[in-house]
């Protein structure tokens, strides 16, 4: 089993930035791949971005690319989202997610309970 915790998100105007961070513990050495999914209110949730573990592959969506970055440290099993350029359009909660090996991200299995992004014009 693999735990995510979510932070950073907060309130801020458009075109500033925030770092998002999620957390993994548990059976972190399990892990195919990390990604992050946001969900405004009445929309689907929407994949922005997603890498996998142990090699330099990262997805990013249109509606982010160009804009927001991720990272992580390895060491201590945290994923970074650094999100610039804010739009009012990515308000939303963002959720960090995780599949084993053998699964997809697209359809990931671990889930953290989510942090609130609100982009004020």
């Amino acid at each position: 089993q693999v735990q995510l915790v979510e932070s950073g998100g907060g309130s801020v105007q458009a075109g500033g930035s925030l770092r998002l961070s999620c957390a993994a513990s548990g059976s972190t050495g399990q892990l195919y791949c990390m990604a992050w999914f946001r969900q405004a209110p009445g929309q689907e949730r929407e994949q922005i971005a997603a890498i996998v573990k142990r090699s330099t592959f990262t997805y990013y969506a249109d509606s982010v690319k160009g804009r927001f970055t991720l990272s992580q440290d390895n060491a201590a099993n945290i994923l970074y989202l650094q999100m610039n350029s804010l739009k009012p359009e990515d308000t939303a909660m963002y959720y960090c997610a995780a599949a084993p090996i053998g699964g997809s991200c697209r359809d990931a299995t671990y889930w953290g309970p989510g942090t609130q992004v609100t982009v004020s014009s």
